[in-house]
């Protein structure tokens, strides 16, 4: 049903949470303008009904006009996820002119110094301002996203002051989920259940409050696995719903499923169709026959199918193993371990009147991810590390 095409790993930004693979640098060329349109008509044969367009940066396609004009004629509805680094009135006109439905402008923070140290970038938060407003103007639905964490949770208030100011229709606070770079970064990103809990609090109450003058403003709160006992379903069903087709063209039933030490089809070589239907990769994880205990005997299995299979592996190098987040699981004391670690930082950081500076973060950036090879891809190249500083 949904067709996530990732049409490069190219970004100006520097995220240290993007959920691209560590070792994206190493990748393979990036799939041309027909071999797109290709996936996107043999995708759609099967019933796929939404196509976002994402990265890295989709804007650095040059050729992102024609793709979505020829998704349009397909007959998807498709949304462009975007930095809107690259982004500029005329481009917008020319992206509603070609089709594309909706436009969604992630932040890093509410704030220029903070957003734009995040962001490896001094122009990123004046730029993102610029085009949210743009968007709007053309007459898009106003959709942000902001990624949370330690180090920018404390000033919910002020992220959600911004979006009404900038008349956002929906606004998604994500709190940062620990895949990829963010993985890496994890001690430094990970708030506490208190800051977490306060965060989900002021949401509330700004929910109400923004409900009772009128304003149709939608918040949508997202929690991270790490304060649940249970863990989320992953991706609603491995290879129920959702198939990504990454820069070049190897599919997955998640965007982070790459990291997994299973060989995944490309398109390039097989049909979406095959992919979908016969591959290995698609269908390892169907069903419940792969599942080891307590999984295996469990009465809420059909909720959440053992979990995410990449924080499993992450995790515990078994991406057969119960989802760690899971309670019943043998090794859920990493997440109460690590839920402990963040609570430590976090009062180091108060001490010290360092609280937002983001502590050590290892930048997304090619120089970083070419210290990364497939075989040691959790293993961090010591002398890359930066000091953000908010």
């Amino acid at each position: 049903m949904w067709l996530l095409a990732e049409l490069t790993y190219k970004c100006p930004l520097q995220c240290p949470y993007c959920s691209n693979p560590l070792d994206f640098a190493s990748h393979g060329e990036e799939l041309s303008t027909a071999q797109w349109v290709e996936v996107f008509r043999q995708a759609r044969e099967l019933g796929a009904a939404q196509l976002g367009f994402s990265g890295g940066e989709p804007l650095v396609r040059r050729d992102l006009e024609l793709l979505i004009a020829e998704a349009r004629r397909l007959g998807y509805y498709t949304n462009l996820i975007t930095s809107g680094i690259g982004l500029n009135a005329a481009r917008i006109a020319a992206f509603r002119e070609a089709g594309l439905d909706h436009i969604q402008i992630s932040f890093q923070a509410s704030d220029e110094e903070v957003n734009n140290m995040l962001a490896g970038s001094e122009k990123a938060f004046r730029q993102k301002l610029a085009m949210a407003r743009e968007v709007k103007a053309q007459g898009y639905p106003m959709v942000l996203n902001f990624v949370t964490h330690r180090h920018n949770i404390d000033r919910i208030d002020r992220i959600i002051e911004l979006c009404v100011e900038l008349e956002a229709d929906y606004v998604e606070l994500a709190t940062c989920q620990y895949y990829g770079w963010a993985y890496e970064n994890r001690d430094a990103l990970l708030p506490t259940r208190e800051q977490l809990e306060r965060a989900e609090r002021i949401t509330n109450e700004y929910r109400a409050r923004l409900a009772a003058a009128g304003n149709p403003i939608r918040l949508i709160f997202v929690t991270p696995d790490y304060y649940e006992e249970r863990p989320k379903k992953c991706m609603n069903g491995w290879g129920e719903i959702f198939l990504t087709v990454t820069p070049d063209g190897t599919a997955l039933p998640c965007h982070s499923a790459r990291m997994l030490p299973i060989e995944f089809p490309n398109v390039k070589q097989q049909s979406i169709a095959s992919i979908w239907n016969d591959s290995f990769g698609f269908n390892h994880f169907r069903g419940d026959d792969w599942m080891q205990e307590p999984c295996r005997s469990c009465d809420e299995k059909p909720k959440d199918l053992g979990g995410c299979r990449c924080q499993a592996y992450m995790m515990t190098g078994d991406m057969h193993a119960t989802d760690p987040v899971c309670s019943k699981s043998a090794h859920h004391e990493r997440i109460l371990v690590a839920r402990e670690q963040a609570e430590i930082a976090y009062a180091a950081e108060q001490q010290s009147g360092q609280l937002g500076c983001g502590g050590k973060l290892l930048a997304r950036n090619e120089r970083n991810s070419r210290g990364y090879s497939r075989d040691s891809s959790q293993t961090s190249p010591a002398s890359v590390h930066v000091i953000a500083r908010g």
